[in-house]
């Protein structure tokens, strides 16, 4: 029923033609797990943008390398061409030379006008969205599920056909989430709150990163993102809520430092307030998404949630030395 909520983006007539010559250009492109090969609204509504400027871009790059190869055989020595020294001025010419690069400049603006406002990271996508809080950490992600209750470590559970919205923050250094699939790319940064709104239509696995640079575990900093059915959700969390961790302020600083996760973790139970209290660690004022708003550093926060000092400074410990 939610998913009937959120219109789907058809791609623009447009667009199909240098999709189509990508995909023959580069056949395995729409395999590798990015935006050409969409499971949700938001990364279709990327790839249609995609189509719709490689298109416009086409009018500039195709007569190009057309008229090049002519020119060069008509002036060339004993060419056909018309030596003209005392040429200065022609109107075809020059509303040509500077009236397609003026179309070409609004269209491009207009169609990335329309996108960004489509594609707002921040524009909720459906009624009673599945709010899941975020948190980037030295070199894995922190998953949060306040309605639910439970909390995961490089596993993102999401139920199919439901609005997802990810609220984000970092417990370390800036850092950028992405799941190509489905959703663009947003920053996640400590002491702050960004957010990312997506849904997906279709089940299956896909893989999550950080795109920022964050030290040597940097390029194994994936997470995946299981998409199931309603049902299929449900009963994920009633399993979660079976396992024995829990994750509580003492448990959240033995994330802190760097370490590369081979396997999820999942827990069963997690502080409430846990992602306010990060965000205050770092900025009292900024918990909760607002100034003012949500647990003080040093009142309510609990000790052991502290900004951590010294942590960024472990970024020269190889991945595998760290955990």
């Amino acid at each position: 029923m939610l998913a009937a909520a959120v219109p789907k983006i058809a791609l623009p007539k447009i667009a199909l033609p240098a999709i189509a010559l990508l995909a023959i250009a580069l056949p395995g492109a729409g395999f590798a797990g990015s935006f050409l090969e969409p499971a949700g609204p938001i990364a279709a509504g990327q790839l249609s943008h995609f189509g719709v400027i490689s298109m416009l871009m086409l009018i500039v790059i195709v007569p190009m390398f057309v008229a090049l190869p002519i020119v060069l055989y008509r002036y060339r020595r004993g060419g056909k061409g018309t030596y003209r020294p005392d040429w200065e001025f022609n109107w075809g010419l020059e509303l040509l030379i500077w009236g397609v690069p003026v179309a070409l400049v609004v269209a491009l603006g207009t169609a990335l006008w329309r996108q960004t406002i489509v594609g707002d990271p921040y524009r909720a996508l459906g009624p009673d969205p599945l709010v899941v809080e975020v948190v980037a950490l030295d070199w894995k992600f922190l998953f949060l599920y306040p309605e639910q209750g439970v909390a995961t470590l490089d596993l993102l559970a999401l139920p199919e056909g439901r609005p997802i919205t990810l609220k984000l923050t970092s417990g370390t250094v800036m850092q950028s989430f992405i799941i190509p699939r489905l959703a663009g790319q947003i920053y996640a940064m400590a002491g702050m709150q960004t957010q990312l709104n997506l849904l997906a239509d279709e089940t299956g696995d896909f893989t999550g990163r950080n795109t920022q640079y964050n030290g040597l575990g940097f390029a194994t900093q994936s997470f995946t993102t299981r998409v199931m059915s309603a049902d299929d959700f449900e009963g994920w969390v009633a399993t979660a809520k079976t396992q024995q961790a829990g994750l509580d302020a003492a448990a959240y600083a033995r994330l802190l430092p760097p370490a590369v996760v081979n396997e999820p973790v999942i827990y069963a139970r997690f502080t409430p307030g846990l992602f306010d209290q990060i965000i205050a660690s770092f900025a009292p004022g900024m918990a909760g998404g607002h100034a003012g708003h949500g647990p003080q550093a040093g009142a309510d926060t609990p000790a052991a949630i502290t900004a951590p000092a010294t942590s960024h400074q472990q970024h020269d410990h190889t991945p595998e030395a760290a955990q």
